[in-house]
């Protein structure tokens, strides 16, 4: 079977270490390129993996079939809509866009076009995740923790778009209902945009979720624990460990869940490379970006409003002291 073309765009953190996975792939893809506007970095890589370095990613019309797309959120519509007009098949680095509305541009041109649309919720491909997916249906209440040190980058996004919207999306595949209520706090630390946020989400159907993530952590914790009528699934995404609870005879029993771990980055980029070949549709299609992306853009809006109303009651206390 013919090759795919792909281009990666953006060789930053995450794309070097897409571009390292593309390159263990080269039964199945071509790279015809890496491109980035900071070309000192990128030209040695590019030299490493003996692929081509542009500096313009227009230039890459009628040389690929596919991009890859690693740059900054404010840059992923224009680039996105570039390539899906010319006919290129994409892969978007969460979060999808900075708005609803170019979603769903990106959505309708990659439909029109018939063409795949992929955003990068790589713990949807997390070797634990999928052990206990056939197990969480249905869920009362649903606890995430998702900490990490400061990373210097995606500073453009608060910690919710850069690292909490990777939970909205687990448990907007795993809740079938409506989304009824969104409280959220966050506070600003490090950055202009929150760095640490506590939000709960509540579903029509009753389930409760409460989400916690920080960038501006010691360590480093990637969890959810689910809680169903008769049981309860704690799954650790760094580790690729997941364990049911049940009660029997008064008892808690244990159970590990068996899984073959495997590099969730690797399981996404094959999958969507593969969704181009098979004419597959993607796990996480633009729909489901756009999804995770609204939620997330709401939660956000309520940060805002929370933290205006703390400093209106802050500066009317100081008045009355």
């Amino acid at each position: 079977m013919k090759k795919i073309n792909v281009a990666i765009i953006g060789i930053g953190h995450l794309g070097s270490k897409h571009l390292k996975v593309y390159d263990e792939f080269k039964h199945k893809v071509n790279i015809v390129s890496v491109c980035d506007t900071k070309p000192e970095r990128t030209k040695r890589l590019a030299r490493h993996y003996k692929v081509n370095f542009t500096p313009d990613y227009k230039s890459l019309v009628g040389k690929v079939d596919a991009v890859n797309i690693c740059v900054p959120t404010v840059m992923h519509y224009e680039i996105a809509k570039f390539f899906l007009i010319k006919g290129v098949h994409a892969f978007i680095e969460k979060p999808i866009t900075l708005t609803v509305s170019q979603a769903d541009d990106l959505i309708d041109l990659a439909q029109k076009k018939d063409l795949k649309l992929q955003v990068g919720h790589v713990e949807r491909f997390n070797a634990a995740f999928q052990a206990i997916k056939h197990f969480a249906r249905h869920p009362l209440f649903i606890e995430c923790h998702r900490l990490n040190q400061f990373p210097n980058r995606s500073l453009d996004i608060g910690v919710v778009m850069d690292l909490m919207i990777h939970d909205i999306d687990i448990i907007l595949g795993l809740i079938q209902s409506p989304l009824k209520d969104i409280q959220a706090i966050g506070i600003n630390v490090l950055t202009k945009l929150e760095d640490i946020a506590s939000v709960r989400l509540t579903f029509a159907n009753g389930c409760t979720c409460n989400l916690t993530a920080s960038r501006v952590s010691d360590e480093v914790t990637r969890k959810i624990r689910l809680f169903l009528p008769n049981a309860y699934i704690s799954l650790d995404y760094i580790k690729q460990e997941a364990f049911i609870y049940k009660k029997q005879n008064n008892r808690i029993l244990k159970h590990a869940l068996p899984i073959e771990k495997e590099e969730p980055l690797k399981a996404e980029l094959e999958s969507f490379i593969d969704c181009i070949r098979d004419n597959k549709k993607p796990l996480v299609s633009g729909i489901e970006g756009r999804d995770a992306l609204k939620v997330a853009l709401s939660i956000s809006d309520k940060i805002r409003e929370t933290q205006k109303n703390i400093l209106s009651m802050a500066q009317i206390d100081s008045l009355t002291l």
